[in-house]
């Protein structure tokens, strides 16, 4: 779809001719002006809301946030925000107000999506059952086929790992470096998959493809110190990154989870 098309039904000056942005994995993106636009071909029901209603149950919690203009199945409308200058000691702090935001459950009872991959909604008190039946099995279900010789030991490693539980904490959900914009307002997060989970989940994926320097864990950890068994279990947690990568990118990302269980096995 013309990203004009879309500004054009939320209301918005649609003068601006449209120029892409990196950053399309999961769709098209667009710059319009003070706009960007987002779209997809074929989006799964529903993406474009869960990532509006993400987005705004992270700047309730007191992220820097993107303001959302308009949202509908074939797409959504945001603020662009101009780049300015790194500040990991903000970002610290508006992630550790995001995990300091916590709830009796774990979920959403709404689906949820990682990418295009739809999470099933439900909530749940037990955080290893809700975590490998509601999060890690549907993951493993979906990329069975390029699994191969993995599977088994990788079904097992999940049901018989010590999952870590601190309590149910709002995450972003996919935080990588590409999710990140230092704007001039300062660090804002884009692209959540935003549900109530173990904050741990959001750290991994900060290790797995790196971005984040010294300066941005010292501060985090100097605000929410992680215990040694959260610590030790961050490399397990990436599993759950792993395999939604296997499952949209291929079999390139089977050796990180190769990795994963060589770690735990040496230990």
């Amino acid at each position: 779809m013309d990203p004009r098309r879309l500004l054009e039904r939320a209301g918005l000056d649609a003068h601006s001719p449209p120029v892409p942005l990196a950053g399309g994995d999961m769709g098209r993106v667009w710059r319009l002006g003070r706009f960007v636009v987002k779209t997809h071909p074929a989006p799964p029901p529903g993406m474009f809301a869960a990532e509006a209603r993400g987005l705004a149950a992270l700047a309730a919690a007191g992220v820097r946030t993107p303001r959302v203009h308009w949202v509908g199945e074939e797409g959504l409308v945001l603020d662009y925000l101009p780049p300015g200058t790194e500040d990991w000691e903000d970002l610290a702090e508006q992630l550790a107000r995001l995990h300091a935001t916590r709830a009796a459950r774990y979920g959403c009872e709404e689906p949820v999506y990682l990418g295009r991959f739809r999470l099933p909604a439900g909530t749940g008190e037990d955080w290893a059952a809700f975590w490998v039946e509601r999060r890690l099995r549907p993951l493993i279900a979906a990329t069975q086929s390029r699994l191969g010789e993995l599977a088994e030991p990788l079904e097992r490693f999940v049901r018989g790992f010590a999952w870590p539980a601190e309590g149910p904490v709002l995450l972003h959900g996919d935080l990588w470096s590409g999710n990140l914009v230092m704007s001039e307002q300062g660090p804002a997060l884009i692209d959540p998959s935003a549900w109530y989970g173990e904050r741990a989940l959001d750290l991994a994926m900060m290790q797995l493809f790196g971005g984040f320097p010294d300066a941005f864990w010292r501060a985090y950890r100097a605000r929410l110190p992680l215990p040694g068994a959260v610590e030790d279990a961050l490399a397990a947690y990436r599993i759950y990154f792993l395999l939604v990568h296997v499952h949209f990118f291929g079999s390139g990302y089977l050796a990180g989870l190769r990795r994963v269980l060589e770690h735990y096995r040496a230990r």
